[in-house]
């Protein structure tokens, strides 16, 4: 495997990119040049931290399961921690992990008003006072799903989005779930969780397959993941829909997430 590589971009982004870690980077602020060093230096090292830990960042979260100790595997595993009354290993906040690890150092840098990390669609934010970041949502076939604004005052710092049709496996249907949350972190494993909500696990229709049978080393092991969703009748959307709409309110009353928003097929929960 290569190492890591920076780039600049047009609209004086920053792109980092390490073996599956790819990110794309703004900032505004007087330190702007300061937090893209700093990201950049984070970033060495960064993948290879995660790789010596990988064996327990994934394996199912358990009371008795050891704590991680690298900084970013210590940020997934405080994510995760929530949710383990289900089934959830530390991969499931991976992205948004290291979006707020690389936020962090670029905060560390210098004064700025406003910055994002963005690592596949799992965004990290940081923003001063009277600043705000809005973000496009797409479907699967690119069509405009809305827009999410966030102020300063909200105090959310993390969006995430998880589905069947990402780029990593689902055990629920969903075409798309976006979360907003307290951190990227914490968005990114909420996501996960309410995807695999948005389910019918008795339907024919659906094609799943053992994740170990699609990739050797998947956290997911031998767990069905989907494969495929048929088109469905709206009473069937509306009933997968409404599960995980039950897994996103029992998040919400939690303090867990600051809202989410659920599409399939046409429909949406919100």
């Amino acid at each position: 495997m290569t190492g890591p590589v920076a780039a600049l971009l047009p609209g004086d982004r920053l792109h980092l990119q390490h073996g599956p870690i790819d990110l794309i980077i703004g900032a505004d602020g007087p330190a702007r040049a300061q937090a893209f060093a700093g990201a950049a230096a984070r970033f060495d090292g960064l993948l290879e931290e995660l790789v010596a830990e990988l064996p327990l960042l994934r394996a199912q979260v358990t009371p008795d399961l050891p704590a991680p100790q690298g900084p970013v595997a210590r940020r997934m595993h405080h994510a995760v921690l929530p949710h383990t009354d289900a089934f959830i290993t530390c991969m499931a906040a991976v992205a948004g992990s290291v979006a707020d690890e690389i936020l962090s150092a670029m905060a560390k840098a210098g004064p700025l008003s406003r910055a994002y990390v963005n690592n596949g669609g799992d965004i990290a934010l940081h923003l001063s006072d009277g600043t705000s970041f809005t973000s496009a949502m797409a479907g699967l076939d690119g069509c405009d799903l809305g827009r999410i604004t966030i102020a300063a005052s909200d105090g959310i710092r993390g969006i995430a989005t998880s589905g069947a049709g990402g780029r990593s496996f689902s055990l629920g249907i969903a075409d798309s779930v976006t979360v907003l949350a307290r951190s990227a972190a914490e968005a990114d494993a909420a996501a996960t969780m309410i995807a695999n909500a948005v389910n019918l696990p008795r339907h024919p229709g659906i094609r799943r397959t053992r994740a170990c049978d699609l990739q050797p080393d998947s956290d997911l092991g031998a767990r069905l993941v989907v494969t495929g969703v048929p088109p469905l009748s709206p009473e069937d959307a509306a009933q997968a829909l409404d599960a995980g709409m039950a897994q996103a309110q029992d998040l919400l009353s939690r303090g867990l997430i600051a809202g989410a928003a659920l599409f399939l097929q046409g429909q949406t929960r919100l």
